[in-house]
């Protein structure tokens, strides 16, 4: 059956890029830049419904549940490179942040024909990773009626989770199907249905706040740095120096020194701050707040 378009504003045609095929170069990027200056405006409408998506997000996190995002063809993508980017940013597992997409794997670099028409591998894919009702769903649908995205949202009301979405796309049928509906309306894109221009940007945006907001809450963050960065190659190994540096005001010889005794920068924090030497002492207290450590301090200092 043939998708009606017209229903899609995503789809529909942008009347001030009707000329973009015979204009200069420079019009030309003059008319992509000018349509993506909409794009922080309509997820500035959204923030509302973001806000509320990221409390559902820590709530599942402090429960021990995940965050899995669901896509196909960009919004899969876009999905998947916030999924990836957590656990060397933040040290969170593989498995807290990530993203099922339509075609499996492969279909990150080369699309994979059909993959997203599939109501039922939605599902298939759900319950392959064991979907419980401690985790939260977000689909991610430019058109906002991805088979594959509402066959697996679908799954995730009848299992109990917390479904939710991202969408660019009004009135859509994801956003009637989950209990937290972000819609950011993008509008036309700059070429007629080219979803991977605005729609993909403010996805990516939302995305980017989602993620980041719910670390904030996790106490992956303190003050603006992260303080739960896996020093897994030299610009990170440097990038923890950094920190330790910054917030301690203390010379790298001394971060380092710091750093090989506690072996992490949240640790290395906690002593200084608290004048705690015992690894296991410091260990129970952050356990016992989520890792989050201005809790943990405060719980060590009231406990003391």
């Amino acid at each position: 059956m043939a998708v009606d378009l017209k229903k899609i504003s995503t789809e529909s045609r942008n009347q001030n890029t009707l000329d973009i095929d015979i204009v200069p170069t420079l019009d030309i990027l003059k008319k992509i830049n000018n349509e993506d200056k909409t794009i922080a405006i309509a997820v500035e409408i959204a923030l509302p419904s973001i806000a509320e998506v990221v409390d559902k997000v820590y709530d599942a996190f402090i429960k021990g549940g995940r965050l899995i995002y669901m896509g196909a063809g960009t919004s899969g993508r876009i999905g998947i490179l916030d999924a990836v980017e957590c656990p060397p940013t933040y040290g969170v597992d593989y498995n807290m942040v990530q993203c099922l997409m339509a075609g499996g794997e492969k279909a990150f670099i080369k699309a994979v024909e059909g993959a997203e028409d599939s109501f039922t591998q939605g599902k298939v894919d759900l319950e392959n990773i064991n979907l419980s009702k401690n985790d939260i769903v977000i689909g991610i649908a430019a058109s906002g009626r991805t088979p594959y995205v509402i066959g697996g949202l679908n799954y995730a009301n009848e299992v109990g989770a917390i479904t939710s979405c991202i969408t660019t796309s009004a009135n859509s049928i994801i956003e009637s199907i989950v209990k937290y509906p972000i819609v950011a309306v993008t509008g036309p894109e700059p070429i007629t249905g080219s979803t991977r221009m605005k729609s993909g940007t403010a996805q990516k945006m939302i995305c980017n706040m989602i993620s980041t907001a719910s670390m904030v809450k996790m106490g992956k963050v303190y003050e603006n740095l992260m303080i739960d960065v896996k020093a897994t190659n030299e610009k990170l190994v440097s990038r923890s120096l950094n920190i330790i540096c910054t917030i301690l005001e203390c010379s790298v010889t001394e971060a380092k020194e710091l750093l090989d005794k506690y072996h992490t920068v949240k640790k290395v924090i906690f002593a200084s701050f608290t004048n705690e030497t015992d690894n296991s002492v410091i260990d129970e207290c952050l356990n016992k707040e989520h890792g989050n450590i201005r809790k943990a301090i405060k719980f060590y200092k009231e406990n003391k």
